[in-house]
């Protein structure tokens, strides 16, 4: 463990953590709701420091990225603990912190990255951001390095501990669950404000990227993905990247799995206002390759996770057409 950043002492030995939203108040002896919290004797520390669940090198698309470096691998990091209590999650088991540890050491991430071949470290499988302080300083580490940060988030944390972050940060995938704050309160125990928020800052410091997960009887309806839509090309633009997956049953949610068609009912009303709009986690080629948003032409071709980059530049216009896509073929070190 090590001290938390961005805490209050409250007295009574109580301390409040100000880098998530829910500003919970934490007794001494108590963990938070992230479960990835320890208050010891009136002070915040973070219980996941230099602990990890999860390590595995995958494709970055996999992050969901379509646009960030296509066809690289990408050393992925996990730690137990989440902010969001969703009824739907796949990786409760470590969201809910309860995922056997090792210990993995800052310093030696970007080392391991580049004796893999990777791009450089993603941060994912639990919710990254309530192990701030880990990526904070592993990023800074990575940064240095020359290699690439990745954020796979829910976006929900306070714009400070945010706009402190974002530096070392090239790319993120934010999850953004429902563009109804209804649906964040009912099944996610949070709020929908937060994470426009996040997408609002992030997108003008790095290459973002937005998920939704698409549920039946929950978020499916036509006039949820017009909204979806509308939101974000008002707020973030029509070149952000958008992709929508498909649910299967998971920990506490037995609503029905995506059929094939409403997501690609979903992405042709997403398409009229987002020029980049994908299909995930179901079968088939619809809604994989991505296509130059002016002349048509393919510009990266995908089964599976196997990536081919067919028609663009070195400086990501189409070969056809010269137009300027939003695809990042090199990290830009500042």
């Amino acid at each position: 463990m090590r001290e938390a950043l961005h805490f209050e002492k409250l007295g009574g030995g109580k301390v409040r953590w100000l880098l998530c939203p829910h500003r919970c108040s934490i007794a001494d002896g108590d963990s938070g709701r992230c479960w990835a919290r320890a208050n010891r004797g009136g002070t915040l520390f973070s219980a996941t420091y230099g602990l990890s669940t999860s390590f595995a090198l995958d494709p970055v698309e996999k992050k969901p990225l379509y646009h960030f470096m296509p066809g690289s691998r990408i050393l992925s990091i996990g730690q137990n603990g989440c902010n969001l209590e969703c009824a739907f999650c796949q990786n409760w088991r470590i969201s809910r912190g309860g995922a056997a540890e090792e210990a993995v050491n800052p310093q030696s991430l970007a080392d391991s990255a580049r004796k893999v071949g990777s791009i450089g470290i993603a941060y994912t499988y639990n919710e990254p951001l309530v192990g701030f302080e880990f990526v904070k300083d592993s990023a800074a580490l990575v940064k240095k390095a020359g290699l690439a940060n990745v954020l796979v988030t829910n976006g929900y944390i306070n714009p400070g501990p945010l706009e402190e972050l974002l530096p070392f940060i090239h790319a993120l995938n934010v999850d953004i669950k429902s563009i109804r704050d209804g649906f964040y309160k009912r099944l996610c125990k949070a709020s929908l404000k937060p994470v426009q928020e996040t997408l609002r800052i992030a997108v003008g410091k790095a290459h973002v990227e937005v998920t939704n997960l698409v549920i039946p009887g929950e978020n499916d309806k036509d006039e949820e993905f017009e909204e979806l839509a509308d939101w974000l090309a008002t707020n973030l633009g029509p070149d952000v990247p958008v992709h929508l997956s498909a649910y299967f049953p998971a920990y506490k949610l037995t609503n029905p799995p995506t059929p094939k068609e409403t997501l690609s009912r979903a992405r042709s009303i997403v398409a009229k206002r987002m020029k980049y709009v994908y299909m995930g986690n179901i079968a088939g080629p619809e809604g994989r390759d991505t296509v130059c948003a002016s002349c048509g032409k393919v510009l990266i071709e995908r089964h599976g996770y196997d990536t081919r980059i067919l028609g663009l530049k070195t400086d990501s216009t189409c070969a056809d057409c010269g137009a300027k896509n939003n695809i990042i073929l090199k990290v830009k070190q500042s």
